[in-house]
């Protein structure tokens, strides 16, 4: 498929349309190395019942200004900060998002993305642009429609993988590990076979259980592993990358 370029001519006197649910002025997580602003964008096509971010996931349409008050912010910030983040939600739903990127450009700040991958196309069109890239990778083949909730995305998420595998930009991938969602042997599954596809970081993270969108997510797993158990997998793993954490 032929993907248009993405230019950094854009028209300022154009309003943007993304709807913003959230904006961290200054995370020194979010993005490996550079202090970052994190957007957070509205709406996400995925049903996680892990997730912490549940209101985050209705769409809507942003507001006229939304964008146009946090790049005056960033502007005003250049002094500070080294990056942006997008985040959400799913930024890759949005449109606008490929403008927003070049605008940020021009301010001479690097750009982040923090996706699931269900949009291959729109990512490829943004690689270019693009310095850093979080992938979040639900689970492993027709696992990852399971745990996200929606038929078929794992298709659409594997050639958002390829094409970061095919490129030159810095990338991590990332799972949420919940023990609902898991058995340890299906976290370990999951990271070889990502080991095995080229992916050099990788990083396990273990849910929060405090406000997880389905309340039986937020209960206690019967005979879940303890987190030494899982530390214990992780030093196994740790051979397979030149990177992996575990966060906690």
């Amino acid at each position: 498929m032929l993907i248009p370029a993405l230019s950094l001519d854009t028209e300022p006197a154009r309003a943007l349309r993304l709807p913003l649910a959230g904006f961290t002025t200054l995370d020194a997580e979010a993005f490996p190395g550079r202090r970052a602003a994190v957007i957070y964008l509205q709406g996400c096509p995925l049903q996680c019942g892990y997730c912490e971010n549940g209101t985050m996931m209705a769409p809507r349409r942003g507001e006229s200004g939304e964008w146009e008050a946090v790049e005056t912010y960033l502007a005003s910030r250049l002094d500070r900060l080294e990056a942006v983040v997008f985040s959400g939600g799913e930024p890759t739903l949005h449109a606008d998002l490929p403008e927003a990127v070049a605008r940020v450009r021009g301010l001479g700040l690097s750009v982040g993305l923090h996706t699931a991958g269900p949009y291959p196309e729109r990512l490829a069109r943004l690689l270019p642009w693009l310095d850093w890239v979080a992938l979040d990778v639900k689970g492993r083949g027709h696992d990852f429609d399971r745990i996200g909730g929606r038929p078929g995305v794992w298709r659409r998420h594997a050639r958002s993988l390829e094409a970061l595998l095919a490129g030159d930009v810095a990338f991590e991938c990332r799972t949420t590990v919940h023990w609902r969602d898991f058995e340890l042997a299906d976290v370990e599954r999951l990271a070889m076979t990502l080991a095995d596809c080229g992916v050099r970081r990788y990083a396990l993270q273990v849910a929060r259980t405090e406000r997880c969108q389905d309340p039986d997510y937020c209960r206690p797993v019967p005979g879940a592993p303890s987190r030494e158990t899982l530390e214990a997998l992780a030093r196994r793993l740790c051979p397979h990358f030149d990177h992996l954490a575990l966060r906690h």
